[in-house]
């Protein structure tokens, strides 16, 4: 398994020059209402990074260059996974103490299972990580928060999957991460808790009580 990007570059011989990751933090709900907002565009080659951010910029939609292909890409898909943990708990009436302590450890996963694959400098707190992170764990436009909370409050992840009428990628992304962290072992408890109770068939009341004690 890997990464688009890695799949263009070590598959179809496509230099990573010639590629870029335009993230978030940032929902289409609210482009299409004009609402200002926030995109990244990231690329190894900085020239056409720039190209790119002077064609997608207008006066309510801002965007920064970065370079880190893999960590903006990773963490895309990572957030989702975790925007499903958020879910999950709000489905289970944790209450907003929970939830703060369960998305500042997800960022702090996030920063360990991106670094142990790609050893750049980079800034977790940066909105294409944290601030994307955000505002798919909490807003209401959020499908992965949506299906989660659906799981929380008992539905079967069948019916969840059905009931949200959309692509969950968060659901694909706990399955492809849990696989992928078999060679690097990092320490992921929030990614496998939400792992466990999606393709495990676990209770997502104990998985969640059990993972309480691991958070701080």
């Amino acid at each position: 398994m890997c990464l688009i990007g890695e799949y263009f570059n070590n598959v179809l011989k496509i230099s990573l020059e010639n590629y870029i990751v335009i993230s978030g933090p940032c929902h289409a709900e609210e482009i299409a209402l004009e609402r200002l907002s926030y995109l990244t565009v990231a690329s190894q080659n900085i020239n056409l990074a720039k190209l790119l951010e002077r064609i997608l910029k207008n006066n309510y939609v801002k965007v920064k260059c970065s370079n880190d292909i893999i960590g903006t890409e990773y963490s895309a898909v990572l957030k989702n996974i975790y925007a499903i943990a958020s879910g999950i708990a709000n489905g289970l009436n944790y209450g907003d103490n929970f939830q703060s302590v369960l998305i500042s450890n997800s960022i702090r996963e996030m920063q360990r299972f991106i670094c142990n694959i790609s050893k750049i400098k980079r800034d977790i707190n940066q909105t294409v990580y944290l601030g994307d992170l955000l505002v798919t764990s909490y807003s209401k436009f959020s499908r992965n928060r949506t299906f989660g909370n659906m799981i929380g409050k008992g539905y079967s992840v069948k019916t969840a999957l059905i009931e949200t009428n959309m692509i969950v990628e968060g659901y694909y992304a706990a399955f492809s991460a849990k696989k992928i962290n078999s060679t690097y072992r990092t320490k992921i408890p929030i990614i496998e808790s939400v792992y466990n109770i999606l393709y495990k068939d676990r209770n997502p009341k104990k998985v969640f009580e059990k993972l309480s004690k691991k958070l701080n």
